[in-house]
């Protein structure tokens, strides 16, 4: 009875992480911000799904499996994220009033 519970609570509060994630996704003005919401809510959205799963499937063969996809999207999400900003800013699209000072462009020689 207990485990029902925490796992409709993981389950609804990872769904629901990741249904904003799609929201800030698709209301989002540029690709920095996007891709914000493309990473961190849909990443813990899916780590609560996962443990979720993991607490209804713990004695199978399965919960590893559900390990291993909790490791690989932790692991990738960020530098996927990385890449997609370094090319939107290597592109010019990203917004120049949300940065205060370019530290990419160029050193500092102050």
């Amino acid at each position: 009875m207990i485990a029902d519970i925490v796992v409709a609570v993981l389950m609804l509060t990872g769904s629901t992480m990741a249904f904003t994630a799609s929201i800030g996704i698709l209301r989002f003005p540029d690709t920095m911000t996007r891709m914000h919401a493309a990473t961190k809510p849909q990443t813990l959205g899916l780590i609560l799904v996962l443990l979720g799963a993991g607490v209804r499937l713990w004695d199978t063969i399965d919960f590893g499996m559900l390990v291993l996809s909790g490791i690989f999207a932790l692991i990738t999400a960020p530098v996927i994220a990385h890449r997609v900003g370094k090319l939107a800013y290597q592109e010019q699209r990203i917004r120049d009033d949300l940065i205060d000072s370019d530290d990419v462009e160029s050193p500092r020689t102050d």
